[in-house]
């Protein structure tokens, strides 16, 4: 029987992280499945999910562990399935002037209607006119198919007026 895992890992910025990562998995039969991966201020971060077969799985986790002495951090976590209903994705973009509490109140507004953050990814920048600092953040959230998505656009909307910045929120699919 297969066995799901998901893999989170940090460590110093360097070649070859992910070669020594990736060969462990397939040393021990593994499947690399999903994973998102980054360079953060000299240090590598990453999730990721992979398959092995059940009698392997302990194998695998042994050939993980053993990495931290080379300065691996990792954590291993058996992943469940989640049966989820009809759901459709939602794409948030927001854009504006950078200031605190950002995140904080659009995490709020989301969790207060019981939505489902599936990925975020945020970025600094300066802005080109006047050297302004700028914040980005896209959002991809799982909605149930009967979401009110104008009644949460009106909500970001206002979110938005009071932070100063811009949100657009799209459906991008649907699925079952």
């Amino acid at each position: 029987m297969q066995q799901h895992l998901v893999i989170s890992l940090i460590s110093d910025d360097k070649p070859g992280v992910v070669e020594k990562l990736s060969a462990v998995v397939a040393e021990n039969g593994g499947n690399w499945e999903d994973s998102r991966m980054a360079h953060f201020a000299g240090k590598f971060a990453g999730i990721l999910r992979v398959s092995v077969a059940g009698e392997n799985a302990q194998g695998l986790k042994d050939g993980l562990s053993a990495l931290a002495s080379q300065g691996y951090r990792l954590q291993v976590e058996d992943a469940s399935a989640v049966a989820a209903g009809k759901l459709q994705t939602v794409k948030l973009k927001l854009i504006g002037n950078d200031r605190p509490g950002i995140v904080r109140e659009i995490s709020r507004a989301l969790a207060a209607r019981e939505l489902n953050l599936e990925q975020l990814d945020t970025g600094y920048d300066s802005t080109p006119w006047s050297g302004e600092p700028l914040f980005t953040a896209n959002c991809t959230i799982s909605v149930s198919e009967n979401m009110d998505l104008e009644g949460l656009q009106e909500e970001l909307d206002a979110i938005a007026d009071e932070l100063g910045v811009e949100i657009d929120c799209e459906e991008i699919a649907s699925t079952t």
